[in-house]
Protein backbone atom coordinates (compact mmCIF):
# COMPACT_ATOMS: atom_id res chain seq x y z
CA UNK A 1 0.00 0.00 0.00
CA UNK A 2 1.37 3.35 -0.95
CA UNK A 3 0.94 5.73 1.73
CA UNK A 4 0.97 9.57 1.49
CA UNK A 5 0.78 10.57 5.23
CA UNK A 6 2.59 13.62 6.44
CA UNK A 7 4.44 13.49 9.51
CA UNK A 8 1.16 14.87 11.71
CA UNK A 9 -1.22 12.68 9.93
CA UNK A 10 1.54 9.47 10.98
CA UNK A 11 1.46 11.12 14.69
CA UNK A 12 -2.31 11.13 14.72
CA UNK A 13 -2.31 7.93 13.73
CA UNK A 14 -0.70 6.15 15.94
CA UNK A 15 -1.83 8.39 19.04
CA UNK A 16 -3.74 6.48 21.86
CA UNK A 17 -7.96 6.83 21.25
CA UNK A 18 -8.38 9.32 24.00
CA UNK A 19 -5.62 11.75 23.04
CA UNK A 20 -6.29 11.75 19.44
CA UNK A 21 -10.09 12.12 20.52
CA UNK A 22 -8.67 15.10 22.33
CA UNK A 23 -6.80 16.95 19.12
CA UNK A 24 -10.16 16.33 17.15
CA UNK A 25 -12.33 17.68 19.90
CA UNK A 26 -9.51 20.92 19.33
CA UNK A 27 -10.81 20.58 15.47
CA UNK A 28 -14.68 20.47 16.45
CA UNK A 29 -16.28 20.17 19.51
CA UNK A 30 -18.96 18.08 18.25
CA UNK A 31 -18.64 14.97 20.00
CA UNK A 32 -20.47 12.96 16.74
CA UNK A 33 -17.85 14.55 14.52
CA UNK A 34 -15.42 13.67 16.43
CA UNK A 35 -16.09 10.06 17.47
CA UNK A 36 -16.98 9.52 13.44
CA UNK A 37 -13.33 10.98 12.22
CA UNK A 38 -11.76 8.75 14.86
CA UNK A 39 -13.45 5.85 13.68
CA UNK A 40 -11.98 5.50 10.77
CA UNK A 41 -8.08 4.99 11.47
CA UNK A 42 -5.67 5.15 10.22
CA UNK A 43 -5.76 7.87 7.61
CA UNK A 44 -3.43 6.83 4.47
CA UNK A 45 -3.34 11.05 3.58
CA UNK A 46 -4.83 14.08 3.95
CA UNK A 47 -7.63 13.79 1.55
CA UNK A 48 -9.05 10.50 3.48
CA UNK A 49 -9.13 12.67 6.60
CA UNK A 50 -10.98 15.18 4.56
CA UNK A 51 -13.58 13.06 3.23
CA UNK A 52 -14.07 11.60 6.64
CA UNK A 53 -14.78 15.18 7.92
CA UNK A 54 -17.09 15.29 4.89
CA UNK A 55 -18.96 12.65 5.70
CA UNK A 56 -19.29 12.82 9.27
CA UNK A 57 -20.49 16.81 8.69
CA UNK A 58 -23.32 15.94 6.26
CA UNK A 59 -24.22 13.79 9.25
CA UNK A 60 -24.17 16.31 12.28
CA UNK A 61 -28.00 16.31 13.36
CA UNK A 62 -29.09 19.70 14.71
CA UNK A 63 -28.02 19.25 17.85
CA UNK A 64 -24.11 18.22 17.17
CA UNK A 65 -24.23 21.29 14.88
CA UNK A 66 -25.31 23.29 17.88
CA UNK A 67 -22.49 21.28 20.15
CA UNK A 68 -19.94 22.19 17.16
CA UNK A 69 -20.88 25.64 17.52
CA UNK A 70 -19.93 26.27 20.77
CA UNK A 71 -16.31 25.81 20.49
CA UNK A 72 -16.51 28.87 18.23
CA UNK A 73 -16.42 31.88 20.04
CA UNK A 74 -18.31 35.53 18.57
CA UNK A 75 -16.30 37.12 15.32
CA UNK A 76 -14.32 39.94 16.73
CA UNK A 77 -13.91 38.58 20.07
CA UNK A 78 -11.58 35.54 19.69
CA UNK A 79 -11.01 33.48 22.67
CA UNK A 80 -8.64 34.89 25.19
CA UNK A 81 -4.67 32.87 25.01
CA UNK A 82 -6.13 30.96 22.00
CA UNK A 83 -3.57 31.19 19.23
CA UNK A 84 -5.86 29.43 16.65
CA UNK A 85 -8.93 31.96 17.52
CA UNK A 86 -6.73 35.17 16.81
CA UNK A 87 -5.49 33.35 13.35
CA UNK A 88 -8.57 32.63 12.02
CA UNK A 89 -10.28 35.90 12.79
CA UNK A 90 -6.96 37.92 12.38
CA UNK A 91 -9.19 39.84 9.63
CA UNK A 92 -10.88 41.82 11.98
CA UNK A 93 -7.74 42.61 14.52
CA UNK A 94 -6.89 45.61 12.07
CA UNK A 95 -10.76 46.68 12.00
CA UNK A 96 -11.99 50.16 12.92
CA UNK A 97 -13.73 50.64 16.32
CA UNK A 98 -16.61 51.62 14.71
CA UNK A 99 -16.71 48.40 12.62
CA UNK A 100 -15.84 46.42 15.58
CA UNK A 101 -18.78 47.91 17.51
CA UNK A 102 -20.87 47.22 13.96
CA UNK A 103 -19.82 43.58 14.50
CA UNK A 104 -21.08 43.36 18.24
CA UNK A 105 -24.35 44.58 17.29
CA UNK A 106 -24.58 42.39 14.45
CA UNK A 107 -23.54 39.62 16.30
CA UNK A 108 -25.81 39.74 18.62
CA UNK A 109 -29.25 40.39 16.21
CA UNK A 110 -27.91 37.27 14.61
CA UNK A 111 -27.30 35.19 18.02
CA UNK A 112 -31.13 36.35 18.95
CA UNK A 113 -32.45 35.69 15.51
CA UNK A 114 -31.04 32.30 15.36
CA UNK A 115 -29.84 31.37 18.71
CA UNK A 116 -26.19 30.37 18.19
CA UNK A 117 -23.03 32.33 17.62
CA UNK A 118 -22.74 33.75 14.03
CA UNK A 119 -20.29 31.10 12.31
CA UNK A 120 -18.54 32.07 9.15
CA UNK A 121 -14.72 30.62 8.02
CA UNK A 122 -13.36 33.77 8.98
CA UNK A 123 -9.68 32.46 7.70
CA UNK A 124 -8.13 35.34 4.99
CA UNK A 125 -11.30 37.12 5.49
CA UNK A 126 -11.67 40.99 5.73
CA UNK A 127 -13.88 42.55 9.13
CA UNK A 128 -16.16 44.06 6.47
CA UNK A 129 -16.58 40.68 4.58
CA UNK A 130 -17.50 39.21 7.55
CA UNK A 131 -20.06 42.03 8.32
CA UNK A 132 -20.96 41.95 4.93
CA UNK A 133 -21.97 38.06 5.16
CA UNK A 134 -23.58 38.05 8.68
CA UNK A 135 -26.01 41.08 7.00
CA UNK A 136 -26.55 38.82 3.82
CA UNK A 137 -27.34 35.90 6.17
CA UNK A 138 -29.67 36.99 8.69
CA UNK A 139 -32.26 37.14 6.88
CA UNK A 140 -32.19 33.35 6.22
CA UNK A 141 -34.81 30.83 7.76
CA UNK A 142 -33.59 28.98 9.87
CA UNK A 143 -32.82 25.59 7.70
CA UNK A 144 -30.89 27.27 5.37
CA UNK A 145 -28.86 28.58 7.84
CA UNK A 146 -28.28 25.64 9.56
CA UNK A 147 -26.89 24.19 5.97
CA UNK A 148 -24.49 27.54 6.01
CA UNK A 149 -23.20 26.96 8.91
CA UNK A 150 -22.74 23.03 8.59
CA UNK A 151 -20.59 23.92 5.18
CA UNK A 152 -18.78 26.89 7.18
CA UNK A 153 -17.59 24.55 9.74
CA UNK A 154 -16.86 21.92 7.28
CA UNK A 155 -14.27 24.63 5.45
CA UNK A 156 -13.32 25.58 9.18
CA UNK A 157 -12.59 21.86 9.77
CA UNK A 158 -10.65 21.48 6.96
CA UNK A 159 -7.78 24.28 7.37
CA UNK A 160 -7.52 22.88 11.31
CA UNK A 161 -6.86 18.98 9.94
CA UNK A 162 -4.84 20.54 7.39
CA UNK A 163 -2.64 21.99 9.97
CA UNK A 164 -3.05 18.26 12.49
CA UNK A 165 -1.97 16.77 9.62
CA UNK A 166 1.10 19.02 8.52
CA UNK A 167 2.63 19.62 12.24
CA UNK A 168 4.98 16.82 13.27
Amino acid sequence: MTTSSTPGLTRFNTLPAEEAATVLHEVCASTAWGSSVLAHRPYEGPEALFSASDAAMAELTTEDLAEAMAGHPPIGRPKPGDPTSSREQRGMAGASEELKAEMLELNLAYQERFGHVFLICATGATGEQMRDAVKSRIGNSPEQEREIVRTELGKINRIRLTRLAQDA
